[in-house]
């Protein structure tokens, strides 16, 4: 790092922001596996892209298979899958974007961390808030099954605690609120930010 110097450019984030028409911002989803993220995220994306907001969606799933697949599952690879997510997700707010993040996010300190990285003025934390059972029931990739024979070592909600978002910006209750609800909700609360 001694060698290392900050460059400065002439153009910056707010200058990128002025030709999208919208300001940056991360939007950082956060629930257990199978309560609904990834789907709300999809649809809030669609949403915002016809509303011709420039975004990006990072996927946890997605980013395992590339830039940190070199992590596993304990829960220091964990937490450094997610703080090479947020400072990707600076980028991309530098950049001028809307960035969506959908990942399970175990813990309130890496998700305070997050808001530290990107700037708490960018941060908006959903909570999708599913009950266990629930997503259980959903268990589309069968993992909650596999977690349950011991198939599948330290899985959220099972093997690895979950800690409850303790100030979310936005609430979802998956089994009261529709994909749909939720994305309006979401949009009521970006319109003030956009």
């Amino acid at each position: 790092m001694k060698n290392n110097k900050k460059q400065n450019y002439t153009i910056k984030g707010q200058d990128r922001a002025l030709i999208n028409k919208h300001k940056p911002c991360l939007i950082w989803f956060t629930g257990l596996s199978g309560s609904g993220k990834s789907t709300i995220a999809n649809l809030l994306e669609k949403e915002l892209y016809k509303k011709d907001i420039h975004t990006y969606t990072l996927d946890g799933d997605n980013l395992r298979r590339g830039l940190n697949k070199d992590l596993l599952f304990t829960k220091e690879d964990r937490i450094e899958n997610l703080r090479r997510t947020a400072e990707v997700a600076k980028l991309f707010i530098d950049a001028g974007l809307v960035v969506i993040a959908a990942f399970i996010t175990p813990y309130n300190k890496i998700r305070e961390d997050i808001k530290a990285i990107v700037g708490s003025d960018y941060y908006i934390e959903v909570f999708v808030n599913t009950p266990l059972e629930v997503c259980e029931q959903r268990d589309v990739k069968g993992l909650y099954k596999k977690a349950r024979t011991g198939e599948i070592k330290n899985f959220t909600g099972i093997s690895s605690p979950f800690e409850m978002p303790m100030y979310p910006t936005i609430e979802i209750e998956t089994v009261k609120e529709s994909p749909e609800a939720a994305v309006a909700k979401i949009l009521a609360v970006l319109k003030g930010r956009l």
